[in-house]
């Protein structure tokens, strides 16, 4: 059976392809094209079958809200509402990343209700449960493929998986001087159990097994960075890069066995690094859509990283990253409530829409934002707007019901100002008014 990479390959469209090329405004040609070389993915489950989408070069920027339960939080409904609002608000994929309660029952709920592409990450399920046995070094090799197995039956359209942490790569994480060493949570479930049993990560050494259960299951591989940067002190350093180059060969791995992958990145850094560090993986992983959180752009600023994932994002994004895992304000602090999953979403949407701007993609919304403003035309502004409720409230604040402009400028509007006076001036001139240049 043929998996939809090679499908593509053959130059074989259906609704999924027809649909999404509409929705980019690209030909079926080109979107056919870029899955086939891997530039492109397309994210779908059979099992699941989301609403269509696509993340690659020549797209749209996507954006990623992970959602999840915690041991001090297992609430279940709490979680589905919360994937309700990320969705509502403009989510283009989802993440369960419950570590609390019934996490099988929590995942099969969410998949159900879930209309965009899911993700998970399997290891996080596999570490807990060999944690409650005794630790979670002593998950085995069969716990982790079983993990993602069960996952792949349920429908997970893309899983996170940590392949290039190796024994290779810990060297330089030990040699490397890092504040902050290892903050991913899959990344350092296998740190330490590749430390505690001295062998080889069973997902870099199985990749082929890996790629088979992609094959067979057809979900896409989003090749996690599990030595991200936690803080701006640590990005760019040898075990980021390392394993970013680790990654970049199990890509063309993927590939070649008709299996979809993207690949993830940073993390936390500085804004000047960050075109550096789109550039490069594209490099080495031959141009595999780039997953990236945030970047964060600082560190100082614990309830207002929604805007220092943005700031980081919208960079990322004008330099090429492809689909951006928002970031709340309650990072580094709590699990987040629904309001939080609104501010993050949003943030992340700006971001996007910002780098799509500066790839000349998406204006038409711009544009239609820009001509209701021109004709104070409040009811046209909201329907383009991102958030039409915080809009109507914010307008609504001591403005009467028969003014044209807001409560910041009322008669001053200049908008308004111009207009009338543009308006007469035409008037007064006539429609078929000659000018002639000396």
């Amino acid at each position: 059976m043929c998996t939809i990479m090679e499908e593509a390959a053959r130059g074989a469209s259906d609704r999924r392809i027809r649909e999404i090329a509409e929705r980019e405004r690209v030909t079926e040609r080109f979107l056919l094209s870029g899955i086939a070389s891997g530039r492109i993915v397309m994210p779908c489950n059979p099992a699941h079958d989301p609403v269509p989408a696509a993340i690659g070069e020549g797209l749209l920027v996507k954006v990623n809200a992970n959602v999840g339960t915690s041991r001090d939080m297992p609430d279940a409904e709490a979680e589905i509402r919360k994937m309700d609002t990320a969705i509502r608000y403009g989510a283009d994929a989802v993440m369960d990343l419950s570590t609390g309660g019934d996490i099988d029952t929590i995942r099969h709920m969410m998949l159900a209700r879930c209309p965009v592409m899911m993700g998970s990450v399997p290891i996080y399920e596999v570490g807990l449960a060999a944690a409650r046995r005794k630790a979670v070094v002593d998950m085995t090799e069969d716990d982790i493929f079983s993990g993602i197995e069960t996952h792949a039956k349920d429908g997970m359209d893309f899983m996170t998986v940590h392949c290039g942490i190796t024994r290779e790569t810990m060297k330089w994480i030990r040699d490397s001087g890092r504040i902050m060493d290892v903050v991913s949570r899959g990344g350092s479930f296998l740190t330490a159990w590749i430390l505690h049993n001295e062998e080889e990560n069973p997902l870099f050494e199985n990749f082929d097994y890996l790629l088979e259960l992609a094959r067979k299951y057809e979900f896409t591989l989003s090749l996690g960075d599990g030595f991200r940067p936690g803080c701006v002190s640590d990005a760019s350093d040898q075990a980021q890069i390392g394993e970013l180059a680790t990654l970049g060969h199990l890509v063309r791995r993927a590939r070649e066995a008709g299996v979809q992958a993207m690949v993830e990145g940073p993390g936390h850094m500085t804004i000047d690094q960050i075109p550096a560090n789109v550039k490069m993986e594209k490099t080495l992983c031959g141009g595999a859509p780039f997953y990236v959180l945030g970047p964060l752009a600082t560190d100082i600023a614990p309830g207002y990283d929604h805007i220092t994932s943005a700031i980081g994002g919208a960079i990322a994004a004008q330099n090429g990253a492809d689909f951006l895992c928002y970031v709340t304000p309650a990072e580094h602090l709590s699990l987040p409530d629904e309001g939080d999953v609104k501010e993050g979403v949003i943030a992340a949407k700006i971001a996007a829409h910002a780098g799509d701007l500066s790839r000349g993609l998406g204006k038409d919304r711009d544009d239609a934002m820009a001509r209701a403003r021109k004709t104070l035309d409040w009811e046209g502004m909201y329907k383009v707007c991102l958030d039409e409720e915080k809009a109507r409230r914010y307008r609504a604040r001591g403005c009467t019901g028969a003014s044209e402009g807001c409560s910041m400028c009322g008669d001053v509007c200049a908008v308004k100002i111009v207009n009338d006076y543009l308006v007469k001036d035409r008037g007064a001139l006539g429609p078929n008014t000659r000018f002639d240049c000396d």
